[in-house]
């Protein structure tokens, strides 16, 4: 893989180039934020690879603005906060952050957490460029999923935003409609990685999914819960 381009979000001073000097240790080129407002300009103009980014900022909280970048643009993510509850785990890789790292970490550990993560991130791009992912619009039972945008569009015409792990987790589904998806194939899809003890991240993005869909009375339930082995999807797919 080519020299990555990492982006560091830390407004600690001393996190933050501690982060730089190991990373540029390591080979890779370092580009410093340290608030929500400098990410996007960053990311616009320095082809960044991929993005750590602390959930404590100043303005807009990490969450807040991982949602952004990862509806703009197509770079990994990994949170590195102290932050450290489940519920905000599950929602920074629901929300599809590729991975999760609490304060204190093993220096030794995150570098190859990040290698690794490159590494599949360059993996996956190199498929889908060889495979040319069909971008069109899928439509199914009245409902609308553009690729392009990442957006479902209702039978009203209306429009919601999807963040990368439903829209992974639904791609995945779709694609293997009407048989059963486990929740081990969708946290590869949504995040790349295995799935862990007591991981509840597949759970909450199903949730979500459904209520996009619930806001539409008349819709029917597009996914089942199959107990003890995971999901399906049961729309009408137009072909």
């Amino acid at each position: 893989m080519k020299e990555a381009n990492i982006l560091i979000v830390e407004d600690e001073d001393v996190t933050r180039l501690s982060l730089q000097s190991l990373f540029e240790g390591e080979g890779y080129r370092t580009h410093l934020a340290t608030n929500g407002e400098e990410i996007l300009p960053i990311i616009e103009s320095q082809n960044i690879d991929l993005v750590l980014m602390d959930i404590n900022l100043p303005g807009k909280n990490g969450l807040i603005m991982a949602r952004e970048v990862l509806q703009k643009h197509q770079v990994g993510l990994m949170f590195v906060t102290a932050r450290d509850s489940e519920v905000d785990k599950v929602l920074g890789l629901e929300i599809g952050a590729d991975d999760y790292v609490t304060k204190p970490f093993n220096p030794r550990e995150l570098t190859i957490r990040v290698r690794n993560l490159l590494n599949r991130l360059g993996n996956s791009a190199g498929r889908v460029e060889q495979a040319q992912e069909d971008t069109s619009v899928i439509q199914f039972d009245n409902w609308k999923l553009d690729p392009n945008s990442r957006q479902m569009i209702s039978p009203q015409g209306k429009k919601i935003a999807i963040p990368r792990g439903e829209y992974r987790a639904l791609r995945l589904l779709m694609e293997n409609r009407g048989k059963i998806v486990s929740r081990q194939e969708l946290i590869r899809r949504m995040t790349g990685r295995e799935l862990r003890e007591n991981d509840r991240t597949v759970d909450v993005t199903i949730r979500r999914l459904r209520k996009h869909f619930e806001s539409d009375e008349q819709s029917p339930e597009f996914i089942n819960t199959i107990h003890g082995e995971g999901y399906r999807f049961v729309g009408n797919l137009d072909s």
